[in-house]
């Protein structure tokens, strides 16, 4: 089987030795790029199976990256690394492709569970797609395999845009504790992870707006309950 190949951007030297070395003492090829503003030539040349990206780096930033991969490749998993924690950043990040965030300092074993959880997304999302993974969410379509919500217009989901969607509708009518959530989608209620989960709840609101008979309501201290009208 050929190994899974990453492009690895980061400006860091020591951190970007340490991280290359030891993905590829788990057999994972790594091509580390440190200037930003050759990464996505990297891209193009080597075609990996994934991107890990920092945020901060040298003539192009991270998110400048992934939205030129973006336009070159849909499909492919997109990681940050970041040490930025505000809301707005992470929004962004979302909206110009990305899969995952991991906040700086990481330990490489959440790195490589990150990996991992994004490849094998990848593969499900490849799968053959049939009718029956249609789900009728109020005037919406839901195909969480296909990881698309639809009303008329087709919007792509991320995994865990999906992943949210798909628990709050299974357990509509109930309130779900966030913790819940949290463990169930990211595998640790960390603040971090916190705030990301209100990022996506925020989001999953926009895309539902058009029906107001949906909606996300915020239990003040618990969590979350998903009213269909």
């Amino acid at each position: 089987m050929p190994k899974v190949k990453i492009l690895y951007v980061e400006d860091e030297m020591f951190l970007a030795k340490i991280v290359k070395e030891s993905l590829e003492s788990r057999d994972y090829e790594v091509l580390l790029e440190m200037d930003g503003g050759e990464a996505v030539q990297q891209f193009i040349a080597a075609t990996p199976d994934i991107c890990i990206l920092d945020i901060m780096l040298p003539n192009k930033d991270g998110f400048t990256i992934a939205e030129e991969i973006r336009r070159i490749n849909t499909a492919i998993p997109i990681i940050f690394l970041t040490a930025k924690t505000q809301t707005a950043d992470l929004v962004k990040g979302f909206n110009l492709g990305g899969n995952d965030y991991i906040r700086k300092p990481f330990s490489m074993e959440e790195l490589i569970v990150r990996i991992e959880n994004a490849l094998r997304n990848k593969e499900n999302n490849n799968a053959a797609d049939t009718p029956k993974n249609e789900i009728n969410i109020g005037n919406f379509s839901f195909n969480p395999h296909r990881q698309t919500l639809s009303d008329g217009d087709e919007r792509k989901l991320s995994f865990r845009e999906s992943e949210l969607l798909r628990l709050l509708y299974e357990n509509r009518e109930r309130v779900i504790d966030r913790r819940d959530i949290l463990n169930v989608l990211w595998g640790s209620d960390s603040f971090f992870n916190s705030r990301t989960l209100d990022v996506y709840i925020t989001k999953l609101r926009g895309y539902l707006k058009n029906d107001p008979a949906l909606q996300i309501i915020t239990v003040k201290g618990i969590g979350y309950r998903f009213v269909m009208e």
